[in-house]
């Protein structure tokens, strides 16, 4: 009987192991990201960046996803520096600095959204961002200009995906 109720009381004492503290320092819940506020370049949360220089078709805001998988800490890695619309080459641009905090050179992919109210989504895509450890690149990524105005309906800009390849 006593060795009945040794192993009752293991298996017990494993499951309740396994359902506290399994968990880590975050305790219970099923949601442990992004909660409080961060700017573009922390972790958490969605961030955003407000572009306030006196460019008129340039938009504000850029934001970027939380969490912990390694496309969000690419994404992390990725400032955004302003967002336009080019008259000249019809184009809506954003330009973006891809900072390496790592021990090892990257290779980045960065894939720009650009939105606004009545505009259709654009997207832009850059691969190749090469970073070496320890430092920052600045790029721009660039796409057609949808439209037939002028830009300003595009009024924001965000990171939907990065990667480090």
């Amino acid at each position: 009987m006593k060795l009945r109720h040794a192993r009752a009381i293991a298996v017990f004492g494993i499951a309740v192991l396994a359902l506290t503290g399994a968990r880590g320092s975050h305790g219970g819940g099923c949601d442990n990201s992004s909660s409080g506020s961060s700017s573009s370049s922390s972790s958490g949360g969605s961030g955003s960046h407000s572009d306030n220089d006196s460019d008129s078709n340039a938009t504000s805001g850029g934001s970027l996803p939380g969490g912990g998988s390694g496309a969000d800490k690419a994404a992390r890695d990725v400032t955004i520096d302003k967002c336009a619309y080019d008259a000249a080459t019809k184009k809506l641009t954003a330009k973006i600095t891809v900072k390496n905090d790592g021990a090892l050179d990257y290779d980045y992919s960065v894939t720009m959204k650009f939105t606004g109210a009545g505009a259709t989504a654009a997207t832009a895509v850059k691969t190749g961002i090469a970073v070496t450890a320890g430092s920052s690149v600045s790029t721009e990524l660039t796409t057609p200009y949808p439209g037939t105005g002028d830009g300003s309906e595009y009024t924001k800009c965000e990171v939907s995906r990065a990667s480090r390849i």
